[in-house]
């Protein structure tokens, strides 16, 4: 079990991962990793702090892509795991990668706890899946609440990430919410 991984010391055993809790427990570890630039994800190798790096966005995409969760829907605490690790980063060094899993992730969550049909984690987080194959082209069956909830994990963040924010405003569009109910989604100055 992954209870104490925040205190491991030694690189994450995604084989041990056995459910969405133990995602949790060792994405929190490697959010630790990033805000410190220490710890099991940044062994034998230099990292700097309140930096992510393609190594760090690879543990991200391992541990979501365990076997015993790649057939569950992603997890509001998993998307939430990834939202602290997104306003954790302050650099990025990953080429965009983390930028896209993370999107995916949180449409995959979202489109999962609207009761959509949604791939298997490995084929919707694959880098060379595009989220547009899979994730939700319109609001028709997507719950509003759930939508809510991304608005405010994004509102007044330092860094925005342009394909969920896009894919959120769609959503909007097609519900024809008024935007005063997601106040924030949007900043198009960015």
């Amino acid at each position: 079990m992954l209870s104490d991984l925040s205190a491991a010391v030694a690189p994450i055993d995604t084989f041990a991962i056995s459910s969405r809790k133990d995602v949790v427990a060792a994405l929190a570890t490697v959010r630790n990793g990033v805000i410190t630039g220490e710890g099991p994800t940044a062994g034998g190798r230099v990292h700097f702090s309140r930096a992510l790096d393609s190594t760090d966005t690879s543990w991200c995409e391992r541990l979501l892509t365990a076997a015993a969760v790649d057939n569950q829907p992603v997890s509001r605490e998993e998307a939430e795991a990834l939202f602290e690790i997104n306003d954790a980063a302050t650099e990025r060094s990953d080429g965009g990668r983390f930028d896209d899993l993370f999107a995916k992730a949180i449409v995959h969550h979202a489109a999962s706890a609207s009761g959509l049909p949604v791939p298997s984690r490995s084929i919707a987080l694959a880098p060379d899946t595009a989220i547009e194959s899979w994730a939700p082209t319109r609001a028709v069956g997507v719950n509003i609440e759930v939508l809510e909830w991304i608005a405010n994990q994004m509102r007044g963040k330092r860094r925005g990430n342009r394909q969920l924010m896009a894919l959120v405003a769609s959503l909007i569009g097609a519900a024809t919410l008024p935007l005063a109910h997601l106040p924030g989604v949007l900043d198009l100055g960015m």
